[in-house]
């Protein structure tokens, strides 16, 4: 017997600490300062360049994002550091992935009115794992109490709508009655705050989706009317850090492609036509015209490239509220963007309503869920 599936809870973990554009490049200009006076002389000959200021206009124009969210700010801003200073926990300690997953979850099994009885499957999809193993979704089952199985897996920043992917088709087999989806992403340990280029662009935050039998839904939920994935390989976003590092001859190098990087101009110019040309696929294919569409909730990557694909799907510029985006004070949260979105932006719509749920990235990788709304 096959079932449908639907969403009926998310839930958002907002850690409390926030940077600013201000606070971000006073301490971005601190850095290149320091780094430009203890290379003076080679900047004098000519063999160095020196490192250029940021700006809050430059970033503001560049990607739309004003502030972070993120787990640890005092590293970040010290001009000395510039990355996270988080403590070293114990093996008997909950993992700070799994602690965020825990507050999501918990947030998302209220929302839907269930509890760890009623689910069956764990998947913790996100960038950056935390660890290789045990996995960090069999963490997050255990501290809930759930029953049933666990499993991680990477997408990068199309994680989220994979893994819904995945949870949804378990559902309508039958194998499974409900599973939740974690995307832990502590996104500001592996940017490179020391870059001009990208030192703005994540935060941290965690979100949770509980996706179970639309017969079961307990409320207001959104059936999954289909998924649609897609992969393309591209060298353009990566990020080269893994436990083969220490094994080369250079591995314990502070070496730059140990961190996030992206040719943003590739990126941007090959990944919004395979975006837009996958979301015109997968309406088509359902018979969802654009006028159909009542809300997008896209990557919350850069606000020009959501601006772009809005406009492709609905054939004209979105309202306000058709395409909401709340990168502007979360910045790119990977897979969590979209999620977050979704969580804050789709209680008002009304039964019968269809919407889109779509994050793009690392890969290239590219998920879509059509959803409809039920009251």
């Amino acid at each position: 017997m096959s079932h449908k599936a639907a969403i009926t809870g998310t839930g958002v973990f907002t850690p409390d600490q926030v940077i600013t554009n201000a606070e971000l490049v006073e301490a971005f200009n601190a850095y290149a300062d320091r780094r430009n006076a203890a290379n003076a002389a080679a900047i004098a000959a000519g063999d160095t360049a020196p490192m250029e200021h940021s700006s809050e206009e430059f970033i503001v124009k560049a990607s739309g994002i004003h502030r972070r969210h993120v787990i640890d700010k005092s590293g970040i801003l010290d001009p000395e550091v510039m990355h996270p200073r988080l403590r070293q926990r114990d093996d008997s300690e909950p993992s700070l992935m799994a602690e965020m997953a825990l507050d999501a979850s918990r947030r998302a099994l209220d929302a839907a009115g269930r509890g760890a009885a009623d689910v069956d499957a764990v998947i913790c999809a996100a960038s950056n794992m935390e660890r290789a193993y045990p996995a960090m979704a069999i963490e997050v089952q255990n501290l809930l109490g759930i029953e049933g199985f666990a499993f991680d897996m990477n997408v990068a920043c199309s994680s989220a709508t994979f893994a819904v992917q995945a949870a949804a088709d378990m559902i309508r087999s039958g194998s499974i009655r409900a599973a939740l989806v974690v995307n832990p992403e502590i996104c500001s340990g592996h940017l490179e705050w020391r870059d001009r280029d990208c030192h703005f662009i994540f935060g941290d935050v965690c979100t949770a989706v509980l996706i179970e039998r639309a017969e079961d839904a307990k409320g207001p939920h959104f059936e999954i009317i289909s998924t649609r994935c897609a992969t393309e390989f591209s060298n353009n976003i990566r990020n080269n850090n893994g436990f083969l590092r220490r094994t080369r001859p250079d591995g314990l190098a502070d070496r730059r492609d140990m961190q996030f990087m992206q040719n943003g101009r590739k990126v941007f110019k090959e990944v919004l036509p395979l975006v837009s040309q996958h979301i015109a696929r997968h309406m088509a294919d359902e018979g969802i015209e654009s006028g159909d569409l009542r809300r997008l909730w896209l990557h919350q990557a850069n606000k020009a490239m959501n601006d772009f694909i809005g406009r492709k799907v609905l054939g004209r510029v979105p309202e306000g509220d058709e395409q909401p985006n709340i990168l502007q004070d979360y910045a790119n949260t990977s897979s969590a963007g979209s999620i977050i979105a979704f969580s804050k932006y789709s209680d008002d719509l009304r039964e019968g309503d269809f919407g889109l749920i779509c994050s793009f990235g690392a890969g290239y990788s590219v998920g879509s869920v059509l959803v409809r709304r039920h009251l």
